[in-house]
């Protein structure tokens, strides 16, 4: 077995199984798996598929996740922690666009098993720049940190591309797909802080439908209303920075486009069951995580 040290804010390990091990390590964000070697079949929330060499997961901020092994399989765990979107001076505003980059990705990135890449170049991509990491992080110098946190934006724009060009939506009926509604979905998490723009008639514009017949779409293809569908999209970006940030309530509200910070207050409560204090002091996703953990 090999473990190559974690240098913040990054964590990477390089590893050796032929019996999966639960790991104790807690995902606030997500960590990226590269099969390097290997056959097994993947698990999260009692669904399986099968992995192979080259094979590229997303795994969930939950432990409800592991690995069947089959042959001997050569893991890369890269993690995205939270101290990776801290910055001052200068970064400040590159630090918050890839904090909302990520935040992205995980309130939109289905908890199911299954390889993240679709596209065989960016799969390439992800591995070199995975491989440049495993081996700078090995001749760890002062000057390590900034190179290999230049590389892992890079792999946050390609696992933002595909999420965004896949599926990968909870709420949809995998047996039902409909291309209209990954781009209205994609559509609307792309915008969840721009009100206007999801309002029903202006969505009805943009898609070329009447507001009724979308209103009626939408809850048969997703389950629930557009209105509850935003306001849970909104509520898990809170999560999020609740958790991962030293965004105040204030700023999270005016960000997300609730009244004040009392409405969001409310709002969370409502839908989560906790207030925000209690949320905080647990620590746990509540709307993020599928029921079935």
């Amino acid at each position: 077995m090999q473990v190559l040290q974690a240098h913040k804010p990054f964590e990477i390990q390089e590893i050796v199984l032929g019996e999966w091990r639960q790991r104790p390590v807690k995902n606030n964000f997500f960590e990226l798996v590269l099969i390097k070697e290997g056959e097994g079949t993947q698990c999260i929330n009692y669904n399986f598929y099968d992995y192979k060499n080259g094979s590229l997961f997303l795994l969930p901020p939950l432990k409800c996740h592991s690995f069947q092994i089959e042959k001997m399989t050569r893991f890369v765990f890269l993690k995205f922690t939270s101290d990776f979107f801290n910055a001052n001076g200068q970064d400040v505003a590159n630090q918050q666009e890839w904090f909302k980059e990520a935040a992205y990705i995980l309130s939109n990135y289905n908890q199911l098993p299954g390889d993240i890449i679709r596209s065989e170049l960016d799969r390439q991509h992800i591995y070199t720049l995975i491989d440049l990491i495993l081996k700078e992080n090995s001749n760890y110098q002062s000057s390590s940190s900034a190179l290999i946190k230049s590389v892992m934006t890079s792999i946050l724009e390609i696992l933002l591309r595909n999420i965004k060009q896949n599926s990968a939506y909870e709420v949809v009926n995998p047996t039902e797909k409909d291309d209209r509604v990954t781009k209205l979905l994609t559509y609307i998490n792309e915008n969840i802080n721009k009100p206007e723009l999801l309002k029903v008639e202006q969505l009805a514009k943009t898609f070329l439908l009447s507001p009724t017949y979308l209103s009626e779409f939408f809850r048969k293809k997703v389950k629930m209303s557009l209105r509850e569908y935003i306001i849970k999209s909104k509520l898990k970006l809170v999560e999020i920075r609740l958790l991962n940030s030293d965004y105040t309530l204030v700023e999270i509200a005016d960000e997300l486009s609730f009244t004040d910070a009392s409405h969001l207050s409310k709002t969370f409560k409502k839908y989560t069951g906790l207030s925000i204090r209690e949320f905080k002091k647990q620590g746990e996703y509540q709307l993020l995580k599928r029921s079935s953990c």
